[in-house]
């Protein structure tokens, strides 16, 4: 269990510019992931194991990207009993992102504004701590691994196919899942790769280029695609027939080492329009988003049938918000905004909840 009450951490964090506070804790996990300081934020795995695009996964609730974009804590988040964590997005090369500042906390709404631009230190380095992480030998059976893709700033969208393939080939042999990152709205035209042209053309190169590293890697690895909450209902019919073209034969997954992760942040400033900092620039995250995340899911699985794998993210802080998206048609979820503001013992509780009541 715990030893460091969050509620008492929290404060002095919140003093800090929201990017500030946000990198001094990655630089804390980072130093006492593997001592015995890790015992600050350690906590029993709640065993609550899921079947999901050919995975097991050791509990439903996972870490969303972009927390650890660099993948320098996956031991650290693997101690607070997460059954699976996600890091990047990862870009081919080395990227600043957007000027600062460029995150804000919305903390009467419980919710965050982002417009980080998929800042990392590019794929060598993020391979390099990819490697590095010891959690595959600390529990049996390990908590699963999500590596999360983006292509460059720099990149034109018409070569966007070109970075994640790149990043496919680099990270394969690496992730016991992969998401491929389509929808965040701090890199100009990327949410038109959820068109129907563009995501099938996309979708075939990402299928041709996973048959052939199955073949060479000996093992198959499933591949998420991250959506936008900010779809309207003919955006997500066209995005499931996308998906079922490729993906599904008579209303059955033909490939189920496929699935979506609902939501990625909104652009929508609906439920923050008169607070500080509401209109910055960048995708919302927190609370405000449960609910257009939550529709999302209910149109995914409504098209796409109960075999299909969904992830819901978006709004998560209680085991109550989770079962939410469970009912909705998810079935696991992830979390970011939720840990910012209640800390570890939200997983747990999350797990807990969710072995209870599903």
């Amino acid at each position: 269990m715990s030893l460091l009450p969050y509620a008492l951490l929290r404060p002095l964090l919140f003093q800090l510019d929201a990017e500030a506070a946000h990198d001094a804790t990655l630089a804390l996990l980072a130093a006492t992931q593997h001592n015995p300081l890790k015992y600050l934020y350690q906590q029993s795995r709640i065993e609550d194991p899921v079947e999901m695009a050919g995975l097991k996964f050791p509990n439903r609730i996972g870490l969303a990207a972009g927390l650890d974009k660099n993948a320098h804590c996956i031991d650290a988040f693997a101690a607070m009993g997460f059954g699976f964590v996600e890091v990047g997005t990862v870009t081919p090369l080395a990227q600043p992102g957007n000027p600062k500042p460029r995150m804000f906390r919305l903390a009467e709404a419980q919710a965050l504004i982002n417009r980080l631009g998929f800042n990392n230190h590019g794929l060598e380095s993020f391979i390099r701590n990819v490697q590095l992480a010891r959690f595959r030998s600390h529990a049996v059976p390990p908590m699963l691994l999500g590596l999360n893709i983006g292509k460059n700033a720099a990149t034109p969208i018409e070569r966007a196919a070109d970075d994640y393939l790149t990043c496919l080939h680099a990270v394969y042999p690496y992730a016991d899942y992969v998401t491929v990152n389509i929808s965040s709205p701090n890199t100009q035209n990327l949410r038109s790769l959820q068109s129907d042209a563009a995501l099938s053309t996309l979708l075939s190169l990402l299928n041709e280029a996973r048959q052939q590293l199955a073949h060479t890697h000996q093992k198959h690895v499933p591949i998420f695609i991250k959506v936008a909450p900010d779809l309207d209902d003919l955006q997500l019919e066209q995005l499931c027939a996308t998906l079922q073209t490729h993906c599904m034969v008579n209303g059955q997954t033909k490939d189920k080492a496929w699935g979506v992760i609902a939501t990625n942040t909104t652009l929508s400033r609906e439920a923050v329009h008169n607070m500080p900092h509401a209109q910055e620039a960048g995708g919302l995250s927190g609370a405000p988003l449960r609910q257009a995340s939550n529709r999302v899911i209910t149109a995914l699985r409504h098209t796409l049938g109960a075999d299909f794998a969904l992830i819901g993210v978006g709004g998560i802080f209680s085991a109550e918000d989770a079962l939410d998206k469970i009912q909705a048609g998810a079935n696991a979820v992830q979390i970011y905004t939720g840990l910012i503001y209640q800390g570890p013992a939200l997983v747990k509780e999350v797990a807990q909840g969710l072995r209870s009541r599903v």
